[in-house]
């Protein structure tokens, strides 16, 4: 019995270590996707709802990440989606969060309701909650069709010794996690290990919040950004967190068309190498 077997096994999930591996990592997403913590939980604001349609319409294969704990966001998302007919120009991801078996299945249908699909590209187990229980199901709704992908999330470096552990139980392919010039834990271990683990890469919290925009406020890029490609420091940002190896990509959230172009430059034109991704770190501790 291999190692990754034992593992699922002290799981409790070992059943289907056979049926899964190997995984399908074949998946190509842009380098930019978009959040909807926050931003689309609008309810039924028709002056929101029509900002948040312009912002969808700009979009072409992006991961579109959500979840049953952003209040109507995941509503919001769905509607506009289908009102767009965008459903199969989208990768749309979310999450269960609640704990037990019945609640966890009752949660998730109810965010393919929410969200208007019959097929959820990617079903994640937010922050770790119950996550055996729910990678359990979600191992038989990938064998089923019903989830292309499945994955783990947390958003805060004190978690990434269990989310570590986690990625070795069971065959996940995507991991969602936190990564910003503020935050920059997770390239210590956890994303070397997904790596190697072939597990892709969503990273949440890519400004911090908005500590870094507060941190850059007023103050000029360098001189050599336009070598990148970079014009705002919001492409700065997002150009340095998915120029990392591991990384597949990053969902910034926004309400605004003008950001989602930006954010969208982000990933497009020339990435920074090694050399080029250091020195933009130490530009930035230097503000």
């Amino acid at each position: 019995m291999d190692w990754r077997r034992r593992a699922l096994v002290a799981a409790g999930i070992g059943a289907y270590a056979g049926s899964i591996f190997p995984q399908d990592k074949k998946v190509k997403l842009p380098r930019i996707g978009l959040g909807t913590w926050q931003t689309f939980d609008v309810g039924n604001d028709s002056a929101a709802r029509a900002t948040l349609r312009e912002v969808l319409k700009l979009l072409d294969g992006n991961v579109v990440d959500s979840s049953p704990m952003y209040g109507s966001s995941e509503s919001v998302a769905g509607d506009l989606i289908a009102e767009l007919s965008l459903r199969d120009r989208l990768f749309i991801a979310t999450k269960v969060w609640t704990s037990g078996r019945e609640d966890g299945i009752e949660q998730m249908e109810t965010s393919f309701k929410r969200l208007r699909v019959k097929v959820m590209d990617l079903m994640q187990v937010h922050n770790l909650v119950d996550v055996a229980t729910h990678t359990r199901t979600l191992l038989d709704w990938k064998q089923q069709g019903r989830v292309r992908y499945i994955g783990i999330t947390h958003y805060t470096a004190s978690a990434y010794g269990e989310v570590e552990r986690t990625l070795k139980a069971a065959p996940y392919d995507f991991l969602q996690i936190n990564y910003s010039l503020a935050e920059r834990d997770a390239e210590q271990r956890l994303l070397p290990f997904a790596a190697e683990r072939k597990v892709k890469v969503i990273i949440n919290r890519p400004f911090a919040g908005s500590a870094l925009f507060r941190r850059t406020k007023g103050k000029p890029l360098p001189p050599w950004a336009a070598e990148l490609g970079v014009a705002s420091w919001a492409q700065y940002f997002l150009k340095w967190i998915v120029s990392h190896p591991a990384v597949t990509c990053a969902i910034p959230g926004t309400a605004r068309p003008d950001h989602m172009r930006d954010n969208l430059a982000g990933g497009q034109g020339p990435m920074p190498d090694a050399a080029a991704r250091r020195r933009m770190v130490e530009y930035f501790d230097a503000l």
